[in-house]
């Protein structure tokens, strides 16, 4: 099973590998929200939802739902 934003934990920093869902708005791709761009999970607000994102130096707020269509590889800091 491929990792998605949902599966993020906070501090995670990761790389977008693919946004082709149709649940995805035209919006996060318009801000960024595109294979190749880093995004780190910076905070989730109570109750898990929504997921507050740095994406390539954008900060952005997603609902869990969309971010669970959002396909990522988790980048190890080693």
């Amino acid at each position: 099973m491929q990792d998605t934003l949902a599966h993020l934990k906070r501090g995670e920093d990761a790389i977008i590998t693919d946004v082709s869902s149709i649940h995805i708005p035209l919006k996060l791709l318009e801000m960024g929200c595109l294979p190749g761009n880093s995004v780190k999970l910076v905070q989730v607000a109570p109750f898990q939802d929504p997921m507050y994102l740095n994406i390539n130096g954008s900060h952005l707020a997603i609902r869990k739902e969309t971010a669970a269509h959002i396909l990522i590889e988790k980048v190890t800091n080693e």
